[in-house]
């Protein structure tokens, strides 16, 4: 039989237990949803999922996407999975109805999607990137873009992507030089080439709209340039027909180690008259308007590490309950039939370091998700600016965190399977390869540290920073009220109050300093940040876990309960103590890498 994709118990503890998904159901827009609905979108995905994804998920990574000079060209399949995804309803589920959605919460959105990215990976980025394209022009376009270019990205005829890198500006949208120049009927046209667009061109949607970053003509230098406009691969009648070819060119796709379901392209813009273009929104304020998309793309891949994880996880974790092999040292008879290598304590060592990650960053991105929803549809104007300040403060953890680890987690799936990992006839080298994808995936993890403590940490008087220690000083308490939690409460507390005074010495030092040695191991303070967060994210676990067991759960749950218990243990054990290290590191103002001179290399 084989592995499950995820644990539907932990989805639904995630669900039901820790994030209390119900509680939203009273909100005015979610409020046709009960339990039962929600689960039933489930089934459905989970179904999607294991009939049209998982089968053909080795054949879409050795067939990659070939570009033979006229069009795209994938394996029939990937339009097959996409197209069930979409006939179900499940493109947008979180959407609303009059635009073809179901009007999920978003918590509930993205468990549903987690089982169509567990077995589809980048090949539902499609539908991710479509989403934040129509999400991103929903919020900032005027009435008619939203008209013309969102609904039928919510019904799944037209695709969508971000726009923004180029061959001479990759992170440093600062240079950037596409051009966009205003005509007499309103329009711009664009020129320019970009880069590493996923899912840039294909044949798989009716069109393509492209949110591209240009600079229109006299406009400032720098990111203060910066304009948004709609391009799309074929421009629209007035009723909503397919018109002319727009002026926007596939130059080439890229052939990446993992993640080969999505294309990856290299686009070129006005290659004869200039593409058309329509300016969302004000001229030089595209910037601000794409971080609406590219915010919501770092959750998108945090989920997609986190998701990642927990598959790979599940495949060893299964793997190791049924492979024999060895006997325990205690063991002196060479006759004695060998265990299953799930009892070698240096094989649960790495399926509790897999649990660890994976579920301590999965919940991690669902806060993110239920912050972002809380942002657009809780009750009071207060509860959406609190949402608001802390997920605007968290996005760099979420990005980052997962994708650093998610890919560690993958690492020791391979490891659990020992040979057998490195083959492709198992999915964990695969799983590997495209969660190495996430770091790379809407910026670096050094530049998410540079935007996690020059930015994110002194903006608008620390209030970010310090509405996420309050939420894990809250958490603290209530854990100190539980028996068996309270000396990790006080481990949690010790390392946040080292976080904290090494924020202080690092923020005094950036004015006292050189900025660029302060800022030299940024890295490390985003780590040990994101270390402080998941070890918040596992006290909170455990505070349900310990809840549920105290009320005599059935066995299968209370070893689930218990299960939850010893990861949180793991990690304070294991990970948490190295936030020490790092803190002492960061407050020597260590100059090893800065001071390294080119020529000694």
């Amino acid at each position: 039989m084989p592995a499950p994709l995820l644990d539907r118990r932990d989805l639904e503890f995630m669900l039901y237990e820790l994030f209390d998904v119900e509680q939203c159901l009273s909100r005015e827009r979610y409020s046709d949803h009960n339990r039962e609905t929600i689960d039933a979108a489930l089934d459905v995905s989970q179904a999607i999922a294991e009939k049209y994804f998982l089968p053909y998920r080795q054949k879409v990574d050795t067939h990659q996407p070939t570009f033979d000079g006229e069009k795209v060209q994938m394996i029939p399949e990937i339009q097959q999975a996409l197209d069930a995804v979409i006939e179900a309803g499940l493109a947008s589920p979180g959407a609303d109805y009059e635009l073809g959605g179901m009007q999920l919460p978003a918590l509930a959105t993205s468990a549903v999607f987690a089982y169509l990215n567990a077995a589809g990976s980048t090949t539902m980025g499609y539908i991710g990137l479509t989403n934040a394209n129509a999400n991103l022009i929903e919020a900032h376009g005027s009435e008619e873009q939203i008209r013309t270019w969102v609904e039928p990205q919510r019904t799944g005829r037209f695709a969508g992507t971000m726009a923004m890198s180029e061959p001479g500006a990759g992170s440093s949208l600062a240079d950037l030089t596409t051009s966009a120049v205003p005509q007499a009927d309103g329009t711009y046209r664009i020129t320019g080439n970009k880069i590493w667009i996923s899912g840039g061109d294909h044949e798989l949607s009716e069109n393509i709209v492209h949110l591209v970053l240009a600079r229109v003509k006299g406009a400032p230098k720098g990111v203060k340039g910066i304009s948004l406009f709609i391009v799309p691969k074929f421009l629209v009648n007035e009723d909503g027909s397919l018109g002319a070819r727009n002026d926007v060119q596939l130059a080439g796709l890229f052939h990446k180690m993992g993640g080969r379901g999505q294309t990856s392209t290299a686009l070129n813009f006005g290659e004869k008259d200039g593409a058309v273009g329509y300016l969302v929104g004000e001229e030089n304020r595209g910037l601000m308007y794409m971080f609406h998309m590219m915010n919501e793309a770092r959750i998108m891949v945090g989920t997609m590490a986190a998701t990642t994880a927990l598959c790979g996880y599940q495949y060893s974790l299964d793997y190791a309950k049924e492979r024999p092999q060895g006997r325990l040292p205690s063991s002196k008879d060479p006759l004695s039939p060998p265990v299953n290598i799930i009892e070698h304590a240096d094989v649960k060592r790495m399926l509790l370091a897999q649990k660890a990650y994976a579920e301590g960053a999965y919940a991690l991105c669902l806060l993110g998700t239920q912050l972002a929803d809380d942002e657009r549809t809780a009750p009071t104007e207060a509860e959406r600016a609190t949402a608001h300040e802390l997920l605007d403060f968290l996005t760099p953890i979420i990005k980052s965190w997962p994708s650093e680890y998610g890919p560690k987690a993958n690492y020791y799936a391979i490891q659990v399977l020992g040979g057998s990992g490195y083959v492709n006839e198992h999915p964990v080298e695969l799983m590997y390869r495209d969660n190495r994808l996430n770091p790379i995936h809407e910026g670096t993890t050094g530049i998410q540290s540079l935007d996690l403590l020059a930015r994110k940490v002194p903006q608008n008087k620390l209030a970010g920073y310090r509405a996420c220690l309050q939420a894990i000083g809250e958490t603290i308490s209530r854990a100190q009220q539980v028996a068996e939690l309270s000396a990790f409460a006080g481990e949690l507390q010790a390392s946040v109050d080292t976080l904290n005074s090494t924020t202080e010495f690092l923020l005094g030092s950036m004015l006292e300093q050189d900025i660029d040695l302060v800022l030299a191991n940024s890295v490390k303070y985003l780590d040990m940040f994101g270390h402080v967060v998941i070890a918040w994210m596992w006290l909170k676990q455990a505070i349900v876990a310990a809840e549920a067991l105290a009320n005599s759960p059935h066995d299968a749950d209370a070893a689930f309960y218990r299960g939850k218990l010893q990861a949180m243990r793991y990690f304070f054990r294991y990970e948490l103590p190295e936030t020490e290290v790092w803190a002492q590191l960061l407050r020597r103002l260590d100059d090893t890498c800065l001071g390294m001179h080119n020529d000694w290399f």
